[in-house]
């Protein structure tokens, strides 16, 4: 194989390792719109399931972006390029039709991790709200003080005891 087929071999293979990127951040997308659901209905019995797919997922582009750090080694080292580029960095310097086709993967995976960031903020917003309306709960039945925990986590009054309520009583 000469080396300019190499190298198209090589930008096809990470073109197709790109798009199954793409794919997983899209995936991700969806699990953390589940997992908002999932808090927004108050229905957390589910949100330990829902959090174990986000993780999976997030296990699977680790592995997926290894892959292609690998493949774009070696369309470094057949591109006789001497550093390892960025995307930007290879859509600048690859032959057309792949830079087009590499410059529309990187604004696909912008756009991918611009939405998975807002999602991520809106399900860690839901969460500190429901932490603090079970903090408030608990302190209405006198069961915490608001003021129980330092900013570390530390009780700031030892004799602070959690109580179990018995409805019965």
């Amino acid at each position: 194989m000469s080396q300019t087929t190499a190298a198209q071999h090589q930008l096809g293979e990470v073109s197709n390792i790109l798009w199954r990127e793409r794919q997983l951040l899209e995936l991700l997308t969806f699990k953390l719109e589940e997992e908002q659901l999932v808090l927004a209905s108050g229905r957390t019995r589910w949100l330990t399931h829902a959090t174990r797919e986000v993780e999976t997922v997030l296990s699977e582009i680790k592995r997926v972006e290894l892959d292609r750090a690998v493949h774009v080694e070696g369309l470094r080292a057949a591109m006789g390029l001497t550093d390892a580029p960025s995307l930007r960095e290879l859509a600048e310097v690859v032959p057309a039709p792949w830079d087009r086709i590499f410059e529309e993967h990187r604004n696909a995976l912008i756009e991918a991790a611009h939405d998975i960031d807002a999602v991520a903020k809106s399900n860690r917003d839901l969460l500190n709200r429901g932490q603090l309306a079970t903090r408030e709960a608990l302190a209405a039945l006198g069961e915490i003080e608001i003021d129980a925990y330092s900013p570390t986590g530390a009780a700031t009054d030892r004799s602070l005891s959690l109580r179990l309520v018995d409805e019965a009583i």
